[in-house]
């Protein structure tokens, strides 16, 4: 296989990072290729370097990648007119971490909201997982994708043809997603997520009735020693990683509470573990004590009440339900909202009622 590390292989898949929420747009940088400059080379620009030392890859892409300022020298961004010397380290640096595995095209229904030569928006339902890994490697997205852009044999994650995936949402998290078609589009959507640019809105059910009508919740993330498919909100700024999650209050049922979140940061579970951290975990979410009876009556009926409330909605009630953003190449501001799913409806809709009786 041609050496392409702007469309890199990856390592082992780890489901437990990559198939939550807003994994990209979280602020930091990933490597994924690097370069040592032979001792002998004449001083030379570097968009021509790497055109002649990388098999597969277009210097359009390369220069893409400059104006982005993920090609770095010596760890310092430059310019497509620097010149390379002997000893110098390339590093390409993104703002998500290194895919690849082999993909078998699927004929997977997609439901599409918006389409055109450079984007594709779609409204993912529960359930379905974003990108194969393990114990998902078919029946994802990305097999879906890679059927909906024409091709039909098994290719990489890699290969251009698939589209780009520039964020992703958690397996059991339905609502909205943007998926890059050409270079230019993953260039430019990274960028606004790289610097929190990206409108994201999403609701959610949680134990409890949250005092406030809105707040903000800032902590650092680490991942849980005692579970590492699990993440630790912590409030020490020297580990893990900043993560910031707006909320506000949409209704009141005693019990629950509805809320619709704004993601300023969009770490790994980051809802999720910020709920449960100030005691109010996503309702029916059993990795984070969400299927647990929090709130309300010791009594058979109540217990029945929530049993038959996971029953209607068996996964953690969240919804991507707002995307915004500005097309990468036309410039044009797109906004898109995604109805809420009916699992959701119908739970919020029995706590209505049950609020009422009570």
């Amino acid at each position: 296989m041609a050496l392409n590390p702007l469309f890199p292989q990856d390592e082992e898949f780890d489901e437990g990072v990559l198939l939550e929420e807003e994994e990209t747009a979280s602020g930091e940088m990933f490597e994924h290729f690097r370069l040592t400059v032979d001792r002998g080379q004449a001083p030379l620009r570097i968009d021509k370097f790497l055109s002649t030392h990388l098999e597969s890859t277009s210097r359009n892409r390369i220069q893409l990648a400059i104006k982005a300022e993920y090609l770095r020298v010596n760890d310092k961004v430059v310019k497509a007119n620097f010149k390379v010397g002997p000893g110098d380290v390339i590093t390409l640096m993104m703002p998500y971490q290194r895919r690849g595995i082999e993909i078998l095209p699927e004929n997977i229904p997609l439901n599409i909201v918006y389409e055109d030569e450079h984007v594709l928006i779609i409204d993912k339902p529960a359930g379905l997982v974003v990108h194969p890994g393990h114990g998902h490697y078919s029946g994802t997205l990305v097999n879906a994708l890679a059927w909906h852009f024409g091709l039909r044999e098994s290719v990489d994650a890699s290969d251009s043809r698939m589209g780009f995936l520039v964020h992703r949402i958690d397996k059991d998290t339905s609502g909205l997603l943007v998926i890059a078609k050409t270079e230019d589009a993953q260039f430019g959507l990274s960028k606004q997520f790289f610097n929190h640019t990206i409108t994201r809105r999403y609701t959610a059910v949680v134990w409890g009735n949250i005092q406030e009508d809105e707040g903000t919740i800032e902590t650092n993330l680490i991942r849980d020693p005692s579970d590492r498919l699990r993440f630790k909100a912590i409030l020490d700024t020297e580990q893990g990683k900043h993560a910031i999650t707006h909320f506000k209050v949409i209704e009141r049922f005693g019990f629950v509470t509805v809320v619709e979140c704004r993601l300023e940061t969009g770490r790994t579970h980051q809802i999720r573990v910020h709920f449960n951290y100030i005691g109010h975990p996503l309702f029916s979410d059993e990795k984070y004590d969400g299927t647990t009876i929090r709130q309300g009556t010791i009594y058979a009926k109540y217990r029945q009440f929530i049993l038959n409330c996971f029953k209607i909605c068996p996964r953690q009630a969240l919804h991507a339900r707002c995307l915004g953003f500005i097309h990468p190449v036309s410039g044009k501001e797109l906004y898109f909202e995604s109805p809420m799913p009916e699992d959701m409806t119908s739970l919020i809709e029995k706590w209505r009622n049950y609020d009422r009786r009570i």
